[in-house]
């Protein structure tokens, strides 16, 4: 089988390139093209610099469990919850099309099933496919919008549960389908519009939570905003007495246009699987490369490593730091999202400070490389001050946000001093 699509970009819809996929069995393979309107248009730039701006198809290769696409597409992949939802409804409707005596859908879904399966208008950064027929992938079949308002906010967590507990039916499935299927992560979650219209994210507690997670997401967010690290903007919301984190999206402007964005893995040019182990240093490098503002985002980065030190927010792989275009291939530190306090993980960063310190996740390795993000010893110790000022008032603002005293102690072994 053989795709071509159209690769676009924005509400406007401009034709940036061509992805073309093969498949013969079960060997994939992707490849993509700059469309020559772009590689002229004065506004052009690279969304992902391992894809220069040349005419001719560029290939990627696979490799292991990675993606089959560039990184910047593939940024815009269903994450591990995403791909559950879209495997759960493709089986459910092979099973009642099976049951109707109707041709079924394919037996297996490929890499390019999954990226298309995801909804256009909720789908990461400002990337968008059309199909050969012009039709936008991921839209409704009717062509309304599929985002609910925060109003629909039980039903979704209702689906939601439904799939954790394999107890989902099709409708669950049909109302996921779309809503569910992007961002980052293994925990259940939707997309959604906020009160104001806002496009955003509903993260729900999962039925295997031994602590309040989705409050404890709210918290370090909030303490990270008093810390003065730009973040997205998170808050509680009850349904049914289960406490739902909507977060919203900073790769959206007021009148709903999209900002391209991606991952620190993909401005690295780093893997998804990628078995070796990368730094902060690295992505130091990549800013100074690559950056907008490049001294304020390497400081900024810097006060968000001593604010995970002192949280214990130990999942800070390099797909939970990302980056969105400014202006001529010239890119910003995103809002910091996916802080999660960790008091039952030993105190080791997925992404190391630098190659000598390994994965120590302590103040005096972030000390130590002080002078490679050119901040001087003075202005490092105002920020660790500011960053332990915001920290320790941890419960007071936690029970602001409605924690109870059993939910903040389940955190406390995070929030105490390294």
């Amino acid at each position: 089988m053989r795709r071509q699509v159209q690769v676009c970009l924005g509400a406007t819809s401009t034709a940036v390139g061509e992805l073309r996929y093969d498949q013969q069995g079960r060997r994939e393979s992707a490849a993509f093209a700059y469309a020559s309107g772009w590689l002229g248009d004065d506004e052009r730039f690279a969304f992902d610099p391992a894809l220069p701006l040349v005419s001719g198809f560029q290939f990627h290769a696979r490799r292991g469990e990675g993606s089959l696409f560039h990184g910047a597409i593939a940024d815009t992949e269903p994450d591990g919850w995403g791909r559950r939802v879209i495997l759960r409804d493709h089986a459910k409707r092979r099973d009642m099309a099976r049951k109707a005596g109707k041709s079924e859908p394919a037996p297996t879904l490929g890499a390019l099933d999954f990226l298309l399966a995801v909804d256009d208008e909720c789908r990461v950064g400002a990337l968008r496919f059309r199909d050969e027929q012009g039709r936008f992938q991921g839209c409704a079949e009717d062509g309304t919008r599929r985002t609910p308002p925060l109003v629909e906010l039980r039903h979704l967590l209702t689906a939601s549960r439904a799939v954790e507990l394999n107890t989902e039916t099709a409708q669950d499935l049909a109302y996921l389908r779309g809503r569910g299927t992007s961002l980052g992560g293994m925990r259940p979650k939707c997309s959604l519009r906020d009160d104001d219209g806002w496009l955003a994210i509903g993260k729900f507690p999962s039925v295997n939570d031994e602590r309040a997670v989705t409050k404890g997401e709210v918290l370090a967010l909030t303490l990270a905003q008093r810390a003065g690290i730009r973040t997205a903007r998170g808050r509680l919301v009850d349904s049914d007495d289960l406490p739902v984190a909507v977060i919203r999206r900073f790769d959206r402007q007021a009148d709903g246009s999209r900002i391209p964005y991606c991952s620190a893995a993909t401005l690295l040019g780093v893997e998804r699987d990628d078995p070796a182990e990368h730094a902060y240093t690295e992505i130091v490098d990549a800013i100074r490369i690559h950056g907008a503002e490049v001294q304020a985002d390497i400081e900024e980065l810097w006060r968000r490593i001593a604010f995970s030190i002192r949280i214990n927010n130990v999942d800070d792989h390099l797909h939970n730091h990302g980056f969105l275009h400014l202006r001529h291939g010239q890119w910003r530190l995103a809002p910091a999202f996916d802080l999660n306090p960790f008091p039952d993980r030993v105190r080791e960063l997925k992404t190391w400070i630098s190659p000598d310190t390994g994965p120590e996740a302590s103040l005096a390795a972030l000390r130590s490389v002080a002078p490679y993000f050119r901040i001087t010893p003075t202005r490092a110790t105002a920020i660790l001050r500011e960053v332990d000022d915001a920290v320790c008032n941890w419960r007071k603002v936690g029970a602001d946000l409605g924690m109870t005293g059993q939910e903040l102690d389940a955190f406390a072994e995070a929030f105490s001093k390294p």
